[in-house]
């Protein structure tokens, strides 16, 4: 009874959602609904995939993608430690606050701070720069940086969850091991070393498994809500995801925009099991099945 309203959920808004990728074998009209439009098997894929786009996109998710599990998930480790690390408790509950608070802040309220501070006219990075003598940079005129800034953004935004997650399994683990490391001269970096980062192997493993799940879905409401259709940034920052969407926006074709769609889910499909049968093979406690 408890699980049944997460199995109505996912019934309902993961699961029934499905029969929709019929559209991606169809000619959809409005008029005549999914069921009614005509088929066309596999026309929508080949105007997806004869064109460059689909590299582009494709190499756009997993680069991104990578950056955000790579460090995301890095940085969370390392505040984990050092809350963990912390001995004053009132310090330590005042830091999983701060860290965790930008968790909670929206994607959209993240562009307006990234457009005030990367603004090339009254950015506050170029104030800065100008304060010292240096000139401007247009930010939103070099693609080429733009991965970079989003992953800080990324990071910056979603460590503190993870961290916590992370906290939680560090605090789990016995005082026993540090303490029989204490008697036998382990240092503070040992112990971290010998005993905190190897019984986080299973939480990371889960986590990153989990990520890497998703390795060809793209942040839609971060990169969109911050890049938007800026023409310039679109090369290195426009994913499945954005592409998709701006298939279905501007050009109306909701056939193209669900061969894009169901590629991505079948990406997605491949990537989860064969990461997990490699993890699997690693060490079976930390595979997902």
């Amino acid at each position: 009874m408890l699980a049944l309203p997460g199995i109505l959920f996912l019934l309902i808004f993961a699961y029934l959602p499905m029969f929709g990728h019929f559209i991606a074998f169809k000619k959809f009209t409005l008029s005549k609904g999914i069921w009614g439009s005509d088929w066309v098997g596999f026309e929508n894929f080949k105007f997806f995939f004869q064109g460059g786009d689909w590299l582009r996109v494709t190499y756009n998710t997993i680069f991104l993608n990578s950056l955000f599990i790579v460090f995301g998930l890095g940085t969370s480790v390392l505040l984990a430690i050092f809350l963990n690390e912390l001995r004053h408790a009132l310090f330590k509950r005042l830091s999983q606050s701060l860290i965790f608070m930008p968790y909670f802040i929206s994607w959209l309220v993240v562009s307006f701070m990234t457009y005030a501070m990367f603004n090339t006219t009254e950015g506050l990075i170029n104030k800065i720069l100008a304060s010292m003598g240096l000139e401007p940079i247009s930010w939103y005129s070099n693609a080429e940086i733009w991965p970079y800034i989003l992953t800080f953004l990324f990071v910056w935004k979603t460590s503190g969850y993870f961290a916590i997650i992370f906290f939680s399994a560090i605090a789990a683990i016995s005082s026993e091991f540090y303490e029989s490391a204490k008697i036998d001269g382990a240092t503070r970096l040992q112990q971290i070393m010998h005993i905190t980062l190897p019984l986080l192997k299973p939480t990371i493993f889960v986590l990153l498994l989990l990520q890497i799940g998703r390795i060809f879905y793209g942040d839609f409401g971060m990169i969109y809500g911050i890049v938007g259709d800026n023409p310039i940034l679109i090369p290195t920052t426009d994913v499945i995801d954005t592409y998709s969407f701006r298939a279905l926006r501007q050009i109306g074709n909701f056939s193209m925009a669900g061969a894009v769609v169901l590629y991505q889910s079948i990406m997605g499909l491949i990537t989860i099991v064969l990461f997990n049968g490699i993890a699997r093979r690693i060490d079976k406690d930390s595979s997902l099945f």
